[in-house]
């Protein structure tokens, strides 16, 4: 959707001018607490493009996907200011079995990988300001379903791949209204109801209601 995109440009272009010396300061506080790179990058699924609405043709776009394990979305990298230690990752599987999961989702209570200037950046949502320039890059939107690590989206089934159908989003109804939550079922509900029935009026109340959950801060970990 055009308007969608320009509103999505514009947006995020005056939020990166304002946050840029936020982000900076951030940048150098997260350095000084921890060893390694303070812009965290992380590969997650984005839109299904399959049907050709804007990438490439579906020749192509089956090719990535077997090249990607079939995860049925375009992988991209995801942005963020690093709130958890730098091996996080290789750690992740001592700390959660994915294949033992019920669903496809996780939380973790007390994570040990996230410091405590982290855990201030999780609770005021500082950490998810340089997915901006995904929004930018045309990677992701300012409204839509959270787009998950590729780790999990394998884990996805036929239903759960439905929220692959628009570009993830950088806040959304899922976000505002069961933010935290452990159950995918609950996830999944919102953000097929936003599917469903988006529209440039429920993406401004939905930028809306985030300002509210952000200050909040109600399921950040």
């Amino acid at each position: 959707m055009f308007a969608k995109r320009i509103t999505d440009i514009v947006i995020a272009s005056l939020l990166v001018v304002v946050s840029l010396p936020i982000m900076a300061l951030v940048a150098i506080l997260i350095r000084l607490e921890s060893a390694g790179p303070a812009i965290f990058r992380q590969k997650r699924v984005g839109v299904n493009r399959r049907r050709g609405n804007g990438y490439g043709v579906r020749g192509d776009h089956e090719r990535l996907e077997r090249r990607n394990g079939n995860l049925g979305g375009r992988p991209f990298t995801m942005y963020k200011l690093r709130s958890m230690v730098q091996e996080a990752e290789a750690m992740l599987p001592c700390l959660v079995d994915l294949g033992a999961l019920s669903e496809p989702v996780f939380k973790l209570d007390n994570d040990p990988r996230i410091t405590r200037f982290g855990r201030i950046l999780r609770r005021s949502s500082l950490d998810e300001l340089p997915q901006l320039f995904n929004v930018l890059k045309g990677d992701m939107t300012l409204v839509g379903p959270r787009p998950e690590a590729m780790n999990v989206v394998e884990l996805y089934d036929t239903k759960h791949r439905k929220r692959l159908e628009v570009k993830p989003g950088l806040t959304g109804l899922q976000q505002i209204t069961c933010r935290g939550t452990r159950s995918m079922q609950e996830r999944l509900k919102h953000d097929l109801h936003y599917i469903k029935h988006r529209s440039l009026m429920f993406d401004v109340m939905i930028l809306y209601k985030t300002v509210f959950a952000v200050i909040i801060g109600t399921g950040t970990y």
